[in-house]
């Protein structure tokens, strides 16, 4: 039998992501598997919904979060918590693919 995953440290806290661009909040319930994400700024403005996600801790406080929504859009952030940075590489339900560069906050 497999101990259970540990929740990542994000789990239950709510991040403003910010990009050259393109904002959003990436809200992750307490479960470590769930989060609700909202575009609020850009092209993508609008955009919501509700994902299950999976996360790979990488080093110190920078973790690998991917995640696909409803519309079939792929994302992949690399956020590093400490230092407040976020690269996010994403696949628009058009296929165009997206590869941005900014930073991270807490809510």
């Amino acid at each position: 039998m497999h101990a259970p995953k540990p929740l990542p440290p994000f789990a239950g806290k709510t991040f403003e992501v910010r990009y050259d661009g393109l904002a959003a909040t990436n809200a992750y319930a307490d479960d470590g598997i769930h989060m609700r994400y909202a575009i609020t700024e850009g092209a993508f403005a609008g955009a919501e919904g509700e994902v299950a996600y999976t996360w790979q801790h990488v080093a110190g406080e920078v973790y690998v979060i991917t995640w696909q929504e409803a519309d079939r859009a792929t994302v992949v952030h690399i956020d590093d918590f400490a230092a407040g940075t976020s690269r996010s590489f994403f696949t628009a339900p058009s296929l165009d693919f997206y590869r941005l560069e900014g930073s991270l906050r807490p809510l």
